[in-house]
């Protein structure tokens, strides 16, 4: 949001802020949520560029496809060790991880 239209809606009395704000999340709620996504979205990358289903990526890791599709979408419901563990089964490095936990959105 440009400077100018965040301070016309300060000054009409609106709260600005983010996701984080709104929720009232602490600063390591907001990175462990950072964190789950970012695994997540290197997850489908590399499902994706490697032209595997959700399907057999579910076999790799003996889940489901629909695990692997809520993991692909950062679900609350899956851990960090099964995501981790799914990059790995797709041939991820830990400097593959390493990357995905350091990059920005």
């Amino acid at each position: 949001m440009d400077v100018v239209k965040r301070q016309r809606l300060e000054a009409a009395g609106w709260r600005v802020g983010d996701a984080g704000d709104f929720l009232e999340l602490s600063p390591s709620e907001v990175a462990f949520i950072e964190i789950k996504l970012s695994l997540s979205r290197r997850l489908k990358e590399l499902r994706l560029r490697q032209k595997l289903s959700q399907e057999s990526l579910a076999k790799r890791i003996n889940s489901s496809q629909s695990r692997v599709a809520k993991m692909e979408a950062g679900d609350p419901s899956v851990s960090l060790d099964l995501m981790v563990r799914a990059l790995l089964a797709i041939g991820a490095t830990r400097e593959d991880v390493a990357l995905a936990l350091t990059s920005s959105h």
